[in-house]
């Protein structure tokens, strides 16, 4: 009697080591991500670099979902009505929400095809592509204060065949303010480590050459979204070929907002739900090079007996 011999090993991972609290996101792939952070620099030399990075976390006070909607029909007048009806039902249910407002955005309207097979006596079959209708898609765009009302929406939705949700995007007004406030964090954070540069190298820094450069990086939700598979498999030692049928795994996904590690200081630092992140840095390079002054660079001024001042010319050169 043939056996099979089952050898458990992970799926994602060839060495799997783990606390129990970090959770199945270790399953993942070894993906590498683009780099979120803020990075402004100048060309390298040999000045003293000063840099403030800051990092805040606000919470959206607007939101929009957008659903899409397919409908098919046999002819245009079907399509129409069929996706009229469900769009109207629907959205006289959701205005009844407290501070919501809707659009309806016009995506495609196209024909459709089908094949038709066409048989003759002494030939192979012949198919032949034949009009089979219309498709028409919509997206309806839904404006909402409190994100706990988007499980009602889907709910009211899903009753007319809508269940596509495209995306949620996430607006704030308060983004100018939060920026103004990190601009003056960062200023006075620069201050206190330029005072502790020149107490270190006992110097100033007041007449040396310097240059600054700042920006900003928000990040909405949207773009902060990753995904893992977790699962386990197993390998078979089969000593002859054998068809083998996979299962499709679950694929997971999760917010992954930037981490606070990096920053000099962050406001609102602890994150709950999905936020919009603004990322501030400033960064200054002091030249401490002193550069001597050179004979051109020096100017002679002559004082004449009515009180007039005159530049003297110490270029000139002798003539033969």
């Amino acid at each position: 009697m043939k056996k099979l011999f089952f050898t458990a090993s992970t799926a994602l991972f060839s060495t799997f080591i783990m606390g129990q609290a970090s959770g199945n996101i270790n399953y993942r792939d070894q993906e590498s991500y683009n780099n979120t952070a803020i990075d402004i620099n100048f060309p390298s030399n040999n000045d003293i670099l000063v840099s403030v990075k800051g990092l805040a976390n606000v919470k959206a006070d607007a939101y929009t979902a957008i659903f899409s909607i397919t409908q098919n029909g046999k002819t245009t007048k079907e399509v129409n009505e069929l996706m009229d009806q469900r769009i109207m039902q629907s959205l006289n249910e959701i205005k009844l929400k407290k501070g919501v407002e809707t659009f309806v955005d016009m995506i495609s309207f196209v024909p459709v095809y089908e094949y038709e097979t066409e048989k003759k006596v002494f030939n192979r079959k012949t198919y032949n592509e034949v009009p089979a209708g219309f498709e028409l898609k919509k997206n309806i765009h839904i404006k909402f204060d409190d994100p706990n009302q988007l499980n009602e929406f889907i709910a009211i939705l899903s009753n007319y065949e809508i269940y596509d949700l495209v995306k949620v995007d996430y607006f704030s007004n308060a983004l100018e303010t939060i920026k103004k406030e990190m601009m003056m964090k960062a200023k006075l954070l620069v201050q206190e480590k330029l005072k502790n540069y020149q107490e270190l190298l006992g110097e100033t820094f007041i007449n040396t050459e310097k240059k600054i450069t700042d920006d900003f990086i928000i990040n909405v939700p949207i773009e902060m979204y990753k995904s893992y598979e977790a699962y386990n498999s197993s390998s078979l030692n089969l000593k002859k070929a054998a068809n083998i049928n996979q299962v499709t795994k679950s694929v997971t996904l999760y917010y992954q907002p930037v981490f606070n590690k990096d920053f000099d200081f962050v406001i609102n630092s602890t994150v709950l739900e999905p936020v919009i992140q603004i990322q501030y840095e400033i960064k200054i390079a002091i030249n401490r090079e002193k550069k001597p002054a050179s004979k051109t660079d020096k100017e002679f001024i002559l004082v004449t007996p009515n009180g007039d001042l005159k530049t003297l010319n110490t270029n000139t050169t002798k003539q033969n």
